[in-house]
């Protein structure tokens, strides 16, 4: 069986689909290609690419298929997994920092025999057999320990995000569609805090200035760089395209296509 035969599956308890990542995540690509955006970088994923994805970070990902195919294993490493693989096992640390939402990960042969070794457990559902989904996601991990040792400062790191820059952050982060209490959590602040200190610095209250700051935005790549509003409102935190014209239209006094 090929690396790129590889069929979808899911390990681990659900998490959100909304763009604020709530657990880590081991993600493989066997088919199609994936893009992603955390709000400084832009990641590609191809077949055969591997990567982890950090929860408490805002991400942005789309896939595109081949031939009409999309195939991937993700693997969930949610916090009380975490806390009980510390327990049972020693967890060295190598003071590795990044700010990467998307952690790449070294393409070895272990990481490839450890997927083809998922075959067997594979339910009617596609799903892996719930009996061994600890006992893969334990082997999955010390590989990846022993392959990356760094990951262990990623991984086991249970704090809360500390107080950041406020203004610095909503200028980078303005276009994420998600709500203001995952805004003030990763801001460190809480959500009366975070509205206080947002009314200080930007004279607006949260929920106004992203909107017309995103309409700004829509607006330049509209005139400037001659974008459709089709192509852009989902990259700019809108979650119809109807809303966004309505939006436009009540700031502006025109028609997004009409500029």
């Amino acid at each position: 069986m090929k690396i790129t035969e590889i069929k979808s599956c899911f390990v681990g308890p659900a998490i959100s689909p909304e763009q604020f990542i709530t657990e880590h995540f081991f993600l493989f690509l066997a088919k199609g290609m994936m893009n992603g955006y955390d709000g400084n970088k832009h990641y590609t994923l191809k077949p055969g690419d591997s990567c982890i994805v950090r929860k408490n970070r805002l991400a942005r990902y789309n896939k595109q298929r081949d031939n009409n195919e999309f195939e991937k294993v993700i693997f969930i490493f949610d916090e009380p997994f975490l806390q009980e693989f510390h327990k049972k096992h020693k967890v060295s640390f190598q003071n590795y920092q990044s700010n990467d939402a998307f952690l790449q990960l070294k393409k070895d042969p272990l990481i490839n025999s450890f997927l083809l070794s998922l075959e067997p457990y594979y339910t009617d559902t596609g799903m892996v057999n719930n009996a061994f989904s600890d006992v893969k996601r334990e082997e999955l991990l010390l590989i990846l320990l022993q392959l990356q040792p760094e990951l262990s400062d990623i991984l086991f790191d249970f704090g809360i995000p500390g107080r950041l820059d406020l203004e610095e952050f909503m200028q980078r982060n303005y276009k994420f569609n998600v709500s203001l209490e995952r805004f003030a959590f990763l801001t460190g602040r809480s959500l009366s805090a975070f509205k206080r200190d947002f009314k200080k610095i930007f004279n607006e209250t949260p929920n106004r200035w992203l909107v017309k700051r995103r309409l700004q935005e829509a607006r330049f790549l509209i005139e400037e760089k001659k974008q459709k509003p089709t192509d852009i409102y989902i990259d700019l935190g809108f979650e119809d395209l109807s809303h966004f014209s309505f939006a436009f239209k009540k700031e502006f006094g025109i028609l997004a296509r009409n500029l």
